[in-house]
């Protein structure tokens, strides 16, 4: 039997053997975070690549419309993530976590190449449109599954007392998917005119996103199962989930505003700078690159952070700072052409971000039993991701369209104000949390309902 086996694993009978533990510990930490890098490099490659590939699948018109269009796919993507997040999380939950992730990165990667080889407008007219929709809507599935799958079996195997540390690495290669898509970007800019990137060079990211999965497939395949199969006759099920859905429900709720703004200034924040302040794409396209990765190097120190003063401050201090900061920056940033600032400005955004998504995992993922843990963590996280995350774009670029633009900040402050108050109600994960804590999360929340109606 492995030593990775559910939320007591390892506990050593000598010094010798609780190193080696350690060591399968951080090599699973590695390679499931590796693994979930190529599958979010592959999902962003569509984010940034958008700006050039939205001519080759629309009508001719004008940036806004057919940005508008490629967002509303991207968006699409995101509505597949509950189904992903069902049937993964129900894979992962009775036949183990592993077989969930190798599935998973499998199909993000060939949805990635088949955006890569799709014909264009042009060739095949309204077709194009629809073959790029079928291929996000895979890759949704995909990564719907991703996320609650990986994000449990990394808190499974996080060291206790340094969960919140190690189960940051979840966003540090999230993050880090991003900025290697990013990269990309900025490199083939480089090499290639804008014409050449419009017409031809916007698939060259896509392959590359495929031929590393079986980088992703080898790392997989090589990690120790944290859980058996079968271990309950209930696992994975609607029946077993809908007992815990007060944490369900909490978890939608910080979910949302913390899936709304990070998706904010990240992925929109590219052709914010461009369609609104007027920056030079190749200029938002750099900067974006360097944020991202502080972006990136800052989650281990706000996971780390939460081991100390524990989950719920951090929570706290996200939710709250951030609604009094979206309204401020993203209207500064609207007005200004000035990378450096726009860097300075971002990266404060992102920082407050960070509260959230140095734990965006182990933060769910104790609010849940074994039995359904990869289940409640990833399907709440993609209904909020579906809802606010993945509409991100395509509701920002609407108000745009429609001449309300500043509309939209207030839209993603009033959802910052909806995670403060899940937050508020979220229980003590030291006091009642299942990985750790010594009550159940059930008793908090019933008591925080007793006490409110009293």
């Amino acid at each position: 039997m492995s030593a990775l086996k559910d939320d007591t694993i390892g506990i050593a009978p000598s010094a010798a053997d609780d190193a080696a533990d350690r060591k399968r510990r951080i090599w699973a930490i590695v390679g499931s975070s590796s693994g979930n890098l190529v599958e979010w490099y592959d999902f962003y490659c569509y984010a940034f690549f958008a700006l050039y590939f939205a001519p080759a699948f629309f009508p001719k018109g004008d940036s806004t419309s057919q940005l508008l269009q490629t967002a509303g796919i991207f968006a699409v993507g995101f509505f597949m993530r509950p189904v992903g997040g069902w049937l993964f999380g129900r894979i992962a939950d009775r036949v183990g976590r592993r077989t969930s992730m190798v599935v998973s990165v499998l199909m993000m990667c060939f949805g990635s190449l088949l955006i890569g080889i799709l014909p264009t407008y042009e060739h095949v007219g309204t077709l194009a449109p629809v073959l790029l929709l079928l291929a996000r809507m895979l890759q949704g599935l995909s990564v719907g599954g991703e996320y609650g799958t990986s994000a449990t079996y990394m808190s499974e195997v996080a060291i206790k007392g340094k969960r919140g540390f190690f189960a940051s690495f979840q966003y540090v290669t999230l993050i880090g998917g991003q900025l290697l898509a990013s990269l990309v970007l900025v490199l083939l800019q480089t090499v290639m005119t804008s014409q050449d990137l419009s017409s031809w060079g916007w698939r060259i990211p896509f392959f590359i996103g495929a031929g590393l999965a079986v980088v992703a497939l080898y790392l997989r395949r090589s990690l120790a199962e944290t859980k058996e199969a079968g271990d309950k006759e209930n696992a994975g099920t609607f029946a077993e989930l809908f007992k815990h859905w007060r944490a369900f429900c909490v978890v939608l709720a910080y979910t949302a505003g913390g899936s709304l703004s990070f998706y904010t200034f990240t992925t929109y924040m590219q052709k914010y700078l461009v369609n609104t302040a007027g920056m030079p794409k190749t200029s938002a396209s750099q900067v974006m690159t360097v944020v991202l990765f502080v972006y990136m190097i800052i989650q281990p120190l706000f996971g780390a952070l939460s081991d100390k003063i524990g989950r719920k401050a951090n929570m706290l201090l996200y939710s709250g700072l951030g609604t009094l900061m979206v309204v401020p920056l993203m209207t500064a940033l609207g007005t200004n052409k000035d990378p450096y600032l726009a860097f300075a400005l971002i990266t404060l955004g992102l920082s407050v971000v960070s509260f959230y998504t140095g734990i965006s995992g182990i933060v769910k993922a104790e609010l849940f039993p074994t039995n359904v843990r990869a289940l409640g963590v990833g399907l709440s996280y993609a209904l909020a991701n579906a809802m606010f995350g993945g509409t991100a774009e395509f509701v920002a670029l609407w108000f745009k369209d429609a001449g309300m633009e500043s509309t939209f900040f207030w839209y993603v402050t009033v959802l910052m104000a909806v995670a403060f108050v899940g937050s508020l109600i979220m229980p003590n994960p030291k006091v009642h949390g299942y990985l750790d804590g010594a009550g159940t999360v059930e008793e908090a929340l019933g008591k925080k309902r007793r006490f409110a109606h009293a």
